[in-house]
C-alpha cells in the first residue's frame, strides 16, 4: 500500500486495516501466520518530515527453540516512527544519535505494507519459547524433560576436564 507524501493532507490519514502476509515474508523460517495482522496507524506529514504511530495485533505460531513443540505467541507491537526525504539521508556524512531512530523515504512515497511488515519482523523473539521455564528436549534420550519423561542420569561433567580433576585429588 503506496502513500504519496504530497497527497497526505493536513490533518493526516487514518488507517485501521489487516494484512495478509505470507510466512515466507518472516524472519523466523518456521513461523505460522494463525490471523492476519490487524493495524491502527496514524500518518501525519510535518514540513518533509512524516511521522507515522501505529498498532499491530496478531496471532503467530512459532516452534520452541528446547523443545521443539509448536506453541502460540501473541503478537503486540506499538510503533513510533519518523521518516525524512531521501535528500537528507544523501546529505549528512555522520551519524548523530538522533538519526539512529529516524528513516528514510524515497521518491516521495512510503509503503506502509513494507513498514508493518519490519515493525512485525523486529516484534520476533530470536529464540521464541513455549515458556521461560521450558526445560527442551533430554540431550540423551530425546524425551521431553518437563514432562518427567525422562529419566536419564546426565553426566555434567566434561571429559576434557578430568586430568585436572584427578590432579587437583592427587595434591590433596
Amino acid at each position: 500500500m503506496l502513500i504519496d507524501v504530497n497527497d497526505i493532507p493536513r490533518e493526516g490519514l487514518d488507517f485501521d486495516q489487516d494484512f495478509d502476509f505470507v510466512s515466507l515474508d518472516l524472519v523466523e523460517e518456521e513461523a505460522a501466520f494463525l490471523e492476519p495482522v490487524h493495524s491502527i496507524v496514524s500518518v501525519k506529514k510535518i514540513g518533509s518530515e512524516v511521522l507515522i504511530k501505529g498498532k499491530l495485533n496478531t496471532r503467530m505460531s512459532f516452534i520452541c527453540s528446547r523443545c521443539l513443540r509448536p506453541f502460540e505467541y501473541g503478537v503486540n507491537v506499538v510503533f513510533d516512527l519518523a521518516y525524512l526525504p531521501e535528500e537528507l539521508d544523501e546529505q549528512k556524512e555522520e551519524l548523530d544519535e538522533e538519526d539512529l531512530g529516524r528513516f528514510f523515504y524515497y521518491h516521495q512515497q512510503l509503503d506502509l505494507r513494507e513498514i508493518i511488515l519490519e515493525q512485525l519482523n523486529l516484534s520476533i523473539p530470536l529464540r521464541p519459547l513455549c515458556s521461560e521455564d521450558c526445560e527442551g528436549l533430554c540431550p540423551i534420550c530425546g524425551q521431553l524433560v518437563q514432562n518427567g519423561q525422562c529419566r536419564c542420569q546426565v553426566n555434567s561433567s566434561d571429559p576434557r576436564l578430568e586430568k585436572l580433576k584427578s590432579f587437583l585429588r592427587d595434591k590433596r
